[in-house]
């Protein structure tokens, strides 16, 4: 018995050793990395966003993926575009500065709704929708379920259908049960990502090259919170839970759009969530060279493809009007 008590003590010893280091990474990512925007509540949670551009354009709304936050487009994309277009960039709800109430606002179609909603308080009524990896599955459910809101779908490396299992790199996050989640959270979780992080980041670079200025241009010092870790379980979960039922839906689909994959993304296959569309409406391209970060690592490249997807709906609708 004085054994088991000795080490339930020193289990306890060391959880509070390892909260307390989360409370001081927390706080340096909070200090790296300030909020950059306004926050617009919403049923079950808040959405921090930043804009750029004329507010009388074409609005366009971008969504980031899995772990992620709005800085992945602030770091370059953005700036392609605001000149031309009004540009919107958001963190999902629990990402970044936005919140989230409960592990249900993971699915799908609570994403779809807690953005729809941001997008009824800004007063935009046609967006178009640029959604990154699961960013891109978000931006499918709004299109579905809220089709008379988007004018097109420019999805980049975008997470389309359901996955057998989570790319290896995001496996720590297949948590089912809140409790662990939590205790996990606000222990082991960041520590352990401060360690594993430049890791983490070739990874998900592959086969280019993550920036030297990643955790604080791209905001991925955010990432050094129990927040950060508890919603991206949550997403991983709730995507899992949600995205079969959302893919048997794409014949509804008829929102224009297109997908743009780079041709070596080890996240996400190219093969798995990018030709397949094309039977939905949606254009596809793939480009030799590029991984899963393209946002980042090709702004231009990305730039030219939604302005592209943005012609080329704008085409169809007056080939449209002119019909009717």
């Amino acid at each position: 018995m004085t054994i088991v008590l000795s080490l339930l003590a020193l289990l306890v010893v060391f959880l509070l050793g390892m909260h307390l280091w989360t409370r001081h990474l927390t706080k340096v990512g909070l200090q790296t990395v300030p909020q950059l925007g306004k926050i617009i509540p919403v049923s079950g949670g808040s959405i921090h966003y930043v804009e750029k551009g004329d507010p009388n354009a074409q609005t366009i709304v971008m969504i980031h993926g899995l772990a992620g936050q709005l800085q992945h487009f602030t770091y370059g994309l953005m700036d392609e575009l605001a000149d031309e277009y009004h540009v919107i960039a958001l963190d999902r709800s629990g990402c970044g500065y936005s919140t989230r109430d409960t592990a249900e606002m993971g699915l799908l179609p609570e994403q779809a709704r807690m953005i729809t909603e941001f997008l009824d308080a800004k007063g935009v009524t046609d967006a178009v929708l640029v959604g990154h990896s699961l960013g891109g599955a978000v931006s499918l459910a709004i299109a579905l379920d809220y089709p008379d809101r988007v004018s097109s779908l420019a999805l980049l490396a975008p997470l389309t259908h359901q996955m057998p299992k989570p790319p290896e790199v995001f496996k720590s996050l297949e948590i089912r049960t809140a409790w662990i989640r939590h205790l996990i959270g606000n222990t082991l979780a960041v520590p352990i990502a401060s360690k594993t992080a430049p890791h983490v980041l070739q990874v998900a670079f592959d086969p280019e090259t993550a920036p030297d200025d990643f955790l604080e241009r791209a905001g991925g010092a955010l990432g050094l919170r129990p927040s950060a870790f508890i919603t991206a379980s949550q997403d991983l979960v709730g995507v899992d839970d949600s995205i079969a039922a959302q893919s048997a839906r794409y014949p509804e689909l008829k929102t224009p759009g297109g997908v743009l994959y780079g041709a070596q993304d080890t996240i996400l296959s190219p093969a798995m969530h990018g030709p397949q569309m094309q039977q939905f409406g949606l254009t596809y391209q793939e480009v030799d060279g590029l991984g899963h970060m393209t946002p980042i690592t090709v702004p231009e490249t990305c730039a030219d493809f939604i302005r592209k997807v943005i012609q080329n709906a704008a085409k169809a609708d007056n080939t449209s009007t002119d019909i009717g």
